[in-house]
Parts: structure tokens; sequence; C-alpha cells
């Protein structure tokens, strides 16, 4: 009878590189019993079966295979995948690769458009291009109820009808009140989507026309100090030739939903212009 060397989990962990905590785990999911346990002390002791099969857990897991599938060919008695399955690990392996190349494009996007508001100077002429948007408009008692407006009633209800929206994201705010108010504020809230939906009674599908041409400005703080920005944007337009063409917007950059500091909220006012 040959000689069988046992070795303790906590050697066994160390000579494989793997966790006691991931034998443990790997033991409950049925994939990796102990050779022996013993009945006084409750040891775990492994033999070098123990150590191939667990070399082939670990080999099949960074192949993509999940734990269940790892145990089904195990119970099958093979460790080693057929052809179908190798293929059909392939063609999802494949199906991932998509995804994340697509997730790799939008977060350049997402990085080049944050450094390009970082240096963005404080007035810039830009052009805005035709969007479809989720639109919800309401009436709000102020400025200050904008942001809960949006986190509880606007971002849900979006969610629920299966929005998908476009990194980095662009949202803005229309105010359809004929003169300054500060309580009452009849806004329209718009968020880019990728594509049209079928709208509700809480936000609706719309399209916003292209603006050949915009003045753009950075507002830092809170909302219900735009009007400085607007004086300063208008005051910028007169003095530089141009005239207002369209109704202004507020494009939303960071706020309430992720950052709690008013101070670092960022916001964009844009206003449509053409030369005089």
């Amino acid at each position: 009878m040959s000689y069988k060397q046992l070795f303790k989990i906590g050697e066994f962990s160390r000579l494989m590189h793997v966790t006691v905590k991931t034998l443990r785990h790997y033991e409950q999911k049925g994939l990796l019993a102990p050779a022996e346990v013993d009945e006084w002390t409750g040891y775990r002791y492994y033999t070098l079966d123990q150590m191939q099969r667990l070399g082939t857990i670990l080999d099949l897991k960074a192949l993509g295979f999940s734990l269940e599938e790892i145990r089904d060919l195990f119970e099958l008695g093979s460790h080693v995948p057929n052809v179908d399955l190798l293929s059909a690990k392939i063609r999802d392996t494949e199906r991932q690769l998509r995804l994340l190349v697509r997730r790799r494009e939008r977060l350049l996007q997402w990085r080049d458009s944050r450094k390009k508001l970082d240096t963005m100077e404080q007035f810039t002429i830009q052009s805005l291009p035709e969007i479809i948007v989720a639109s919800h408009r309401e009436i709000i008692p102020n400025y200050e109820a904008l942001g809960p407006m949006l986190v509880n009633k606007v971002a849900p209800e979006m969610q629920r009808l299966g929005c998908k929206c476009p990194l980095p994201g662009y949202c803005f705010t229309i105010e359809h009140n004929k003169e300054y108010t500060p309580t009452d504020v009849d806004i329209e809230y718009c968020e880019q989507v990728e594509e049209a939906f079928e709208g509700s009674t809480v936000v609706q599908c719309k399209t916003i026309s292209a603006v050949p041409m915009a003045l753009c400005m950075k507002h830092y703080g809170a909302y219900e100090r735009f009007y400085a920005s607007y004086i300063e944007a208008f005051r910028h337009i007169e003095e530089h030739g141009y005239k207002v063409a369209g109704q202004p917007r507020t494009a939303y950059v960071d706020g309430i939903w992720n950052q709690e500091d008013s101070a670092k909220w960022l916001s964009i006012i844009q206003i449509p212009i053409r030369k005089v």
C-alpha cells in the first residue's frame, strides 16, 4: 500500500495560493472535499489528488467557467469541456468582449468630456446637436426643490420605462415662466436618451432640435444663484455682437446626485445665439 502525503488546510492553502475561505467555499459547493477530516479535531487534510483537482478548478475558472459549470463537469466524470461547451464559452467570451469594448469607448468619451469641461473657459461658443430626450415638466415650489424632484420622481420613472442614457450623459432644464419668480417655478427637465421610448404621464419622449450656435457658461454653486451667471452671460452676448436666438437651457454636470457640497455643483448655462 503506497503512502499518501497529507496536507493540513493551512499548508494546502499556502502551497496552492488559495485562501482557506475559498477552500471552504469550494467544499460547500461540492467541488473540493478534503481527503480526510479528523473526527476529533475537525482538521481537514488534502492530498496530491486534491491539488490536481484544485488546479483544474482554477484553470477552468480562469477560462470563464462558473463554479456550477465546473461542478457539472466533475459530476459527469470529466474535467475537460467538450467541443460544444467550449464553443458556447467562446461565443459568450466574444459577447463580453464586445460589451467591454463599448464600455471602454463610453468611458473614454466620459473622460474626454470631463477633461473638456475642466479646461473650458468661462465662455465658449458651441453647437448643440439634435437629441432625443426624456422630458418632465412640473411647477416646483422653488429652485431648491429641483434636485429632490429629479432624484425621487424623474430618475425612478425613467428607470421603470427602461430609458437608456448615453455616457457621459446630458441633462438640462428649460424654464417656462414668462417672468422671473423665486416660487412656483414652471420648469422642464430633459435628459438625453439613446432611442425613442413609450412615455408615461410622468416622463414623455420628445426630440430637441439642433442649435447651430450657443453661448455656454460654467456655473458653480446652488441653483438659486443662476441669475448672477445669467447676468454675466447676457452681458457677454451683448458686448460681443450676438443676439439671443432661442430659449436658454441649463445643463447639469455635478449636483445633489453626486456632490453633497452645493459649492461643487457644476452647471452649464447654454443660450442659443446668432451674430447680429
